[in-house]
């Protein structure tokens, strides 16, 4: 069977810190296309659910599921609170992931990518998927084994180039130890960092037999197609290939940059993908990136792709982990044409376009936020004069990041993703003086026009949207 006729024909797109939760996955997976979770920072997500006292049990619930019991036990006794959090208390951290970390800190990523999963495909057997960013390094191993210790069916990569990943699929369905080569700045090119990870140490018994899932990477050039069919470790099994359109992060333009009057990158023919030539590759390939409206999908598969990604019209479903609050503010400006979709080419730490959402009365991208760099997701490793390696985020305190020889250049416009995205599904930080951390919102430019495809409604289910792509 190939991987066009295995995988359905939408894929809900992977979106923020848990804003493609199980919830929407599930829903999406019932109804037999691919549902897909958000890995991003996805043991943050478990420990402050956690914190909130775990409404419904559903996390408790998965974690009495994981194999390993006495990890499940030490992460109820180190942060389940029956009660919740006492208001106005901030939640407890993590330790910010580096290049070595502690087994029982690894544990916890392996712990909640499980728990995500389990959730998603819990009572039925559709397809789930799980959704990585490449830039985001130090947890991918630690978070794959974990989704694959509960059977995900795909993982789908982009924001980078995932050469690597497939192998240590391979490896990591093995059980065998797998590596990552760890980007660090000025790191001189005779030497290399690896980033490892051996399942072998964290069992003392027989272990699960596990299936290696399908690997789909995210990509915005033929050239990068090409080098992953050709070159990378392992097996690719496809391609969604993202247009400029898409919500969250952007490939930048390609050749010399151009802006707008709104300071936004422009794009131009060099951006836009080949897809006979991607075809010429003999792997199937789904389109994202403008694909969330009535027609996208015949358009598609006559264009010989195997389908479509579309993320805006699930993020702001009914089941989508996004706070209820904004999703009916949002919804309600956009049916009034009151929304903007800004591509802010200095927003995301890491370089990337990122697109942001403002509206009337919205947080947008003027909040007021406490420069802070504690969640660290998406700072960056480099050398230090010492020959050490040390980690700098250009969202953190300034005068911290020049420091650390980051350009004070780089420090302009940037945003802290980690904290922003987690505010956006509730989970906020509460800060230094009892303020709350305020939200980033972020989506496609299919937003623009959802006014078309609510006709009337304040709020519709992910079943919606998968009639509507259908009908």
């Amino acid at each position: 069977m190939t991987v066009a006729a295995a995988l359905p024909q939408i894929i809900q797109g992977g979106m923020g810190v848990g804003v493609s939760d199980w919830r929407l996955a599930r829903a999406v997976s019932l109804r037999g296309q691919l549902g897909v979770v958000s890995g991003t920072a996805i043991d943050t997500v478990m420990v402050r659910r956690l914190q909130d006292g775990d409404v419904g049990g559903h996390i408790r619930r998965a974690i009495a599921a994981f194999p390993l019991p006495d990890v499940a036990a030490d992460a109820l006794r180190l942060y389940f609170l029956p009660d919740g959090r006492r208001p106005g208390a901030p939640y407890k951290l993590l330790p910010i992931y580096k290049q070595a970390m502690s087994q029982a800190r690894q544990l916890v990523t392996v712990l909640a990518s499980f728990v995500e999963v389990y959730l998603a495909k819990e009572g039925h057997d559709g397809p789930v998927g799980m959704n990585l960013l490449t830039k985001i390094q130090s947890p991918t191993l630690a978070t794959l084994y974990g989704a694959m210790l509960a059977g995900v069916d795909a993982i789908l990569m982009g924001a980078g180039i995932p050469r690597e990943i497939p192998g240590a699929l391979d490896r990591l369905a093995r059980h065998e130890e797998a590596s990552l080569r760890f980007e660090v700045e000025d790191l001189p090119r005779d030497r290399e960092e690896r980033l490892a990870l051996d399942p072998a140490a964290f069992w003392s018994g027989a272990r699960p037999e596990l299936r290696r899932p399908q690997f789909l990477a995210i990509i915005a050039s033929n050239s990068l197609a090409t080098v992953l069919a050709r070159k990378a470790s392992g097996r690719v099994d496809g391609f969604v290939i993202e247009g400029p359109t898409a919500g969250g992060h952007n490939a930048p333009p390609r050749g010399e940059a151009r802006f707008n009057e709104r300071g936004e990158p422009q794009y131009g023919d060099r951006d836009v993908v080949d897809l006979a030539k991607v075809a010429e590759l003999g792997l199937p390939f789904w389109l994202a990136g403008g694909t969330g409206r009535r027609g996208a999908l015949a358009g598609a598969l006559a264009a010989g792709a195997s389908g479509i990604q579309v993320g805006t019209l699930f993020a702001f479903c009914d089941e989508s982990g996004l706070a209820d609050d904004l999703k009916r503010s949002v919804l309600r400006h956009a049916a009034q044409g009151e929304v903007t979709v800004t591509t802010e080419p200095q927003a995301s730490p890491t370089g990337y376009p990122f697109k942001v959402v403002n509206w009337p009365g919205g947080p947008g991208q003027d909040a007021e936020r406490e420069r802070v760099c504690d969640l660290g997701a998406l700072r960056v490793a480099y050398l230090t004069p010492g020959g050490k390696i040390g980690y700098r985020c250009s969202a953190e305190p300034v005068e911290a990041y020049v420091k650390k020889g980051g350009a004070l250049e780089d420090t302009t416009g940037r945003r802290c993703l980690c904290n922003a995205l987690t505010a956006d599904i509730g989970l906020g930080q509460v800060r230094t003086h009892g303020e709350q951390e305020p939200p980033l919102v972020t989506s496609g430019d299919d937003l623009l026009a959802i006014g078309d495809f609510l006709a009337g409604r304040t709020h519709y289910s992910a079943g919606d949207v998968l009639d509507y792509l259908t009908g």
